[in-house]
């Protein structure tokens, strides 16, 4: 069993046997002691480290493997052996002597940032292919002026992929050459060697003249060209952002102060807006904070575009930056809080309902009709389908039409309304007691039953979709009358036949049939040429499979449906 330790290689975590370890360790002193009067030593380590680095994390197959001997040894013979290797032989006395192997190198694309015009890219390019950076610059001259200049895309595109030869290893890579020991030390000591003549050669008198007489090279002049066209365009999104932030915050000042001024003086109308505000944070308070959280957003980017247009505009601040962006953050968290409490008080859905027997004549056809109160028509802020109704002594009450009415067939002889109430609250109990407070009426006078074509609440139970609806359980063989007035109020689960649209129930005597089906007495019946009309024709709806065929021979009929198949055949 064998010990392992955790080592950090120039930022690189790694696992390593303790054999291995002792090895690297000495074999990386010894590249220190055959530096040590070398210019630019640690920089010569610091690659060198980054390097093995770099091999070791091409071996590992997992980010738990540990670095053992074999690994080593084979990191150890790309990189090679330091120049004292021979007077630190006994470091290594327990390894057999080997012949260096030869190491298979290839060429990485990279920018070349040290012989650059503009990015890099042709020089990095000219590496990479073995091709004189000139040739290379001259291509793409000639491209670029018969393509019409799109191929200026690909040379920036090109700018952003490819990255830039930074580090010497990276610098050897791009030529080429193997990233060993001697290979890092060289290109190190060339850097100083370069900067070194650069300082001491520099013709500063004719670089003054240069500066001064203002001239520029080919290459400087297209970028310039470039740069003029970006700067053109980001004044151009400047000034978008200018004018969406301005038009934004304005819309939203406006909308803040119409809300605020409307909730706060409490306009005509306006407590019918409050009634879907069921968390009973006044609505000014919502306007607010909603100015602040979409607001300052866009002020921040009014700002963006004000400086990218003004280059000497001052800042805002720092405190007035995090004064709003706390304001921000504050906003965002109590208008989460009130979303979701405003949906916590619609998440139970609850109801009551009453059965009471209609005392009729089974002989008797039933007359229903819905029935309007004069009263609070006059009293109403608008015609819809939920509105206020404002009472005397502050009496003022929610009113709705949501009333639904459906008309089933009864399992006796007895007929039944059912009256079903139903809202949403917090939860169950607190859905069932808004449910409660809903006031409906209907009046039954001998076979005419009246039902409110509405329902009352109070004001403080807000609006929580509140519904009332309506069955009438009629015995088979009853009829029912539909007055005209219910035909906004029939419920989509109703059953007619015919196909008939559930309004369509509406002014039309019917009987209740089987299969809670209801059936038409009065409507007009199929003249011969609709029959015609409708001959060769294939009905599937949600009743059934309705197929009627009409040929020279006669006619064939197929109906299938919940009562059974229908199969009639006649002749002409």
């Amino acid at each position: 069993m064998n010990k392992t330790i955790n080592i950090n290689l120039a930022g690189t975590f790694f696992h390593i046997d303790e054999d291995a370890y002792n090895k690297l360790q000495r074999y990386l002193n010894a590249i220190r002691r055959s530096f040590t009067d070398s210019q630019g030593r640690d920089e010569i380590i610091a690659d060198i480290e980054a390097r093995i680095s770099e091999l070791f994390t091409e071996k590992m197959e997992n980010d738990r493997q540990v670095i053992g001997m074999k690994q080593l040894d084979e990191v150890i013979a790309v990189m090679g052996q330091p120049e004292d290797y021979l007077v630190d032989d006994e470091i290594f006395e327990d390894e057999p002597k080997k012949e260096k192997p030869r190491t298979r190198t290839y060429k990485q694309l990279f920018r070349d940032t040290d012989n650059q015009y503009i990015s890099g890219v042709s020089s990095g390019l000219g590496h990479y292919l073995g091709i004189d950076a000139v040739w290379i610059r001259i291509l793409w001259i000639i491209l670029t002026f018969f393509s019409g200049g799109s191929l200026i895309l690909i040379y920036i595109l090109l700018w952003v992929l490819i990255p830039a030869a930074q580090t010497t290893a990276e610098k050897l890579e791009m030529r080429g050459k193997p990233v060993n020991i001697s290979n890092i030390e060289k290109k190190v000591k060339e850097g100083f060697d370069d900067v070194t003549d650069k300082v001491k050669n520099a013709d500063y008198e004719g670089m003054g003249k240069k500066a001064k007489s203002g001239a520029t090279s080919f290459f400087e002049a297209i970028g310039n060209i470039i740069a003029f066209f970006f700067k053109i365009i980001i004044k151009f999104i400047g000034i978008i952002l200018i004018i969406v932030a301005a038009a934004t915050l304005i819309g939203l000042f406006v909308g803040f102060f119409s809300v605020g001024i409307a909730d706060i003086v409490h306009f005509p109308g306006w407590d019918l807006a409050d009634m879907a505000n069921v968390t009973g944070v006044p609505l000014w308070v919502v306007s607010m904070l909603a100015f602040f959280a979409i607001g300052i957003p866009f002020f921040f980017l009014l700002i963006l575009g004000l400086k990218i247009l003004v280059d000497n505009l001052k800042s805002i601040g720092r405190t007035a930056k995090y004064s709003l962006l706390g304001l921000w953050l504050l906003s965002i968290i109590s208008l989460i809080v009130i979303g979701a409490k405003e949906a916590a008080e619609h998440a139970f859905e609850g109801s009551i309902s009453e059965k009471k027997e209609l005392y009729i004549s089974p002989a008797d056809t039933l007359k229903v009709a819905m029935a309007a109160n004069e009263a609070y028509e006059d009293r109403l802020f608008r015609n819809s389908n939920v509105n206020i109704v404002y009472g005397d002594n502050g009496n003022d009450k929610l009113y709705s039409e949501e009333v639904y009415l459906n008309i089933r067939r009864s399992n006796d002889s007895v007929a039944y309304i059912k009256i079903e109430k139903e809202s949403h609250g917090n939860s169950y109990a607190n859905a069932r007691a808004h449910a409660s407070d809903i006031e409906f009426n209907y009046t039954l006078l001998g076979n005419q039953l009246a039902l409110d074509e509405f329902f009352l609440t109070d004001l403080d139970a807000k609006f929580r979709d509140q519904n009332v609806f309506i069955t009438l359980y009629l015995p088979e063989g009853a009829v029912v009358d539909l007055d005209d007035s219910t035909y906004d109020y029939i419920s989509s689960r109703i059953r007619l036949d015919q196909d008939f649209y559930r309004r369509s129930a509406a002014g039309k005597l019917w009987k209740i049939g089987e299969g809670n089906r209801l059936i038409c007495l009065n409507c007009p019946e199929k003249s011969s040429d609709t029959d015609e009309d409708e001959s060769n024709k294939l009905i599937i709806n949600e009743d059934g499979v309705d197929i009627n065929v009409k040929s020279n021979d006669g006619k064939f009929k197929v109906k299938i449906d919940e009562d059974g198949v229908e199969v009639k055949t006649n002749e002409q």
